[in-house]
């Protein structure tokens, strides 16, 4: 019995991948959107895809492009291939507006660009991109049910973003340019006053302050000394029990013995 399944299921294989290599030759574009179709429905993706490129440029302004190009698009999407899976869904989208899966593509056109969001330390051209897009579908369709998922992967998006500034401002600090690190400090804190990452942009910018001061020439290390003490009384201020206290601390006992040189 076993035998026999196993034998109907490689039949059937063989006579779908014929069916398919047949359909790529064949000219009749009707053809290709049939077995095109049952290779979609079937979860063959990339099969499918073969096809629908092909038929596309015919397709356009024919009763059946709309469930062509929802296809094309999907297909696109799932097998991750998302910079032309978000083409596709926004051409859609604008294509067809009255399309009962118009909602549907104008929110998959933006997820499909959040998908191509790298990690926080590479560029993050495409991760603006999809905020943007994103907040454009938000705005539009301001009572989808898809607006639960696409707040939150804004959210996601966002923090990425934010930890990748902080990151860029803290760098400075780490490669000793304490005076770009300052500015970029400064501007991280006044940028995003919310941020988990406030109690170590405080920390680093005292410490950038702290290494500036401590190293300068006399005519500037007092000025310079002050303005680390400024930035110690910032960070304890925001949290008193910092984690970086110990050192803190340590660090602006330093600055005070120094600052007695210019008391005397």
């Amino acid at each position: 019995m076993k035998k026999i399944i196993s034998l109907l299921l490689l039949t059937a294989l063989f006579v779908s991948c014929n069916e398919y290599q047949k359909a790529l030759k064949n000219d009749d574009v009707a053809v290709k959107f049939d077995i095109g179709t049952k290779l979609y429905e079937a979860g063959k993706y990339s099969k499918a895809i073969r096809l629908f490129e092909q038929i596309a440029p015919a397709y356009r302004g024919k009763p059946q492009a709309e469930k062509l190009f929802y296809m094309f698009a999907q297909s696109y999407y799932k097998t991750e291939q998302y910079y032309l899976a978000g083409y596709q869904f926004e051409s859609f989208a604008s294509g067809y507006p009255k399309s009962e899966k118009v909602q549907e593509a104008a929110y998959l056109g933006p997820k499909s660009y959040s998908m191509l969001s790298p990690v926080y330390s590479l560029d993050q051209t495409d991760t603006y991109k999809a905020i943007d897009k994103l907040q454009a579908f938000i705005d539009t369709y301001p009572n989808s049910e898809y607006l639960s998922e696409a707040n939150e992967t804004v959210r996601v998006l966002s923090e990425k973003i934010e930890k990748k500034v902080f990151e860029n401002a803290k760098g400075y600090n780490t490669i000793s340019d304490y005076k770009s690190a300052l500015v970029a400090l400064d501007n991280f804190i006044a940028d995003y006053p919310g941020t988990p990452y406030k109690e170590d942009a405080l920390f680093y910018k005292f410490d950038s302050a702290y290494q500036l001061g401590i190293n300068s020439v006399p005519a500037k290390m007092e000025e310079r000394l002050n303005v680390a003490k400024t930035a110690y009384t910032s960070l304890i201020r925001f949290k008193a029990e910092t984690k970086y206290k110990k050192t803190a601390n340590e660090m602006l006992a330093r600055v005070e013995e120094d600052l007695q040189k210019f008391t005397k």
